[in-house]
């Protein structure tokens, strides 16, 4: 019995050497870092501005009251989150099938920003349509809102159920980056593995079959509701280090820089000669070009954003509205086309039909459907070219980041003397 025991004690030691990885703070280029002042402008009907009830629109830039420094901003469909350089996160917007991930029984309370609880340090956040992620320090990521297809709420975890206060998210690893499209969260793990989790209905899941992909067929939501790992077809593992989503498509980097995606390609937004829906993983060989390195995209409705390592600006996809920045009359693009009057971008932003780049001056340009004043023109008109944003925030502020949801746009900025 005795010696026994002595053989056990090893192995009750393994479990806490296994639990160190976890206590390792997970980092990504895509963390903010630099604290600043949130801007918002368009339209705020719903409290998404969250500059009170008597706001409902805004031409150009204005100041949101917030009770810290923010290191991070995105934008929602209806509903804006800001990340806090301590970890915290406010939302504020439309609650109604709980984004917001708080209470906002009182009324008017949704229309100003309000703390999530939520007790552990955040790193990361990404927000659809109606959901809210975030990404913690130790790589756990938590969910609040609902996922929704074309005929209504799917749930979120659980099969129909909308969710109004953060759950934590069933991952086996720790996660180090998050994304959201309109109705899907992919997370990327320390591991280099992509998990995905929400509709699948336009191959925005890239691990669900067309077969499947309405509500998961005879397997039911919890196929597509569960994270579940997305399966490359290759040689040998493909590791990924970045992944990006568009409102029904994913896009992601691996480690040898080569670009895949899947989802929604019926303007060819994903760069695919065919319009065909991808609904599991393919390599984009039209981002395949040894000059060039990868670095950033964004997807709108139906076109993308991409930035390479040079600082410039590409375009694809829908042209109605302006949204590839290509100039009057522009048609639909089926590869990456360089954007003029683009310098030094450092970040490429999209929202519906709008789109953004941030230059590394920290100047913030802006081209698109102005119907919602997302633009910061201060007109209605539609920009078919890039358009410096200007405003009394803006003056003497360099932009950090900047985040587009359905009507509205929200700029991460900071005082030139502080940087």
């Amino acid at each position: 019995m005795s010696a026994k025991k002595a053989l056990k004690r090893p192995k009750e030691s393994k479990p806490e050497e296994v639990k160190d990885p976890k206590k390792v703070k997970v980092s990504h280029s895509s963390h903010g870092q630099e604290k600043g002042l949130v801007l918002v402008l368009g339209q705020g009907d719903v409290g998404q501005l969250g500059l009170g009830e008597d706001i409902m629109e805004r031409k150009r830039p204005a100041l949101v009251t917030l009770p810290e420094g923010v290191v991070q901003v995105a934008a929602g469909g209806m509903h804006t989150v800001c990340l806090s350089d301590t970890g915290y996160i406010y939302t504020f917007g439309c609650n109604d099938e709980g984004a917001l991930g708080r209470e906002t029984t009182e009324e008017g309370s949704e229309m100003v920003p309000g703390k999530v609880t939520l007790d552990e340090r955040v790193v990361q956040v990404s927000a659809g349509d109606s959901h809210t992620a975030a990404l913690t320090d130790d790589g756990a990521v938590y969910i609040w809102g609902s996922f929704r297809d074309n005929s209504g709420v799917i749930g979120l975890l659980e099969p129909m159920k909308k969710v109004t206060v953060p759950v934590k998210v069933p991952m086996k690893g720790p996660v180090m980056k998050i994304a959201s499209g309109n109705d899907h969260l992919v997370m990327l793990t320390a591991s280099g593995d992509l998990y995905t989790s929400g509709c699948g209905e336009q191959g925005q899941l890239g691990r669900v079959p067309e077969l499947f992909a309405n509500r998961g067929g005879r397997k039911g939501l919890l196929r597509l509701l569960i994270p579940q790992i997305v399966k490359v077809q290759s040689r040998g593992k493909v590791h990924f280090t970045d992944a990006f989503c568009g409102a029904y498509m994913t896009i992601a980097v691996s480690k040898e820089g080569h670009v895949y995606g899947f989802g929604l390609s019926n303007y060819h937004q994903l760069g695919t000669k065919l319009i065909n829906t991808c609904f599991v993983p393919i390599k984009l060989t039209t981002f395949k070009n040894s000059t060039i390195n990868w670095i950033g995209f964004s997807g709108g409705q139906h076109h993308t954003v991409c930035l390479d390592s040079a600082g410039k600006v590409y375009s694809l996809g829908r042209a109605e509205y302006g949204r590839l920045g290509l100039g009057q009359g522009a048609e639909e693009k089926s590869e990456p086309t360089p954007v003029e009057g683009l310098d030094e971008a450092q970040v490429v932003a999209c929202g519906a039909s709008v789109s953004y780049a941030v230059t590394k001056q920290g100047s913030v340009y802006a081209w698109g459907m102005g119907t919602n004043l997302q633009l910061g023109t201060g007109e209605e008109d539609d920009e078919w070219s890039p358009v410096e944003m200007t405003g009394k925030q803006l003056e003497n502020r360099i932009v950090l980041m900047v985040a587009s949801g359905g009507q509205h746009t929200v700029l991460l900025v900071k005082d030139k003397q502080e940087s």
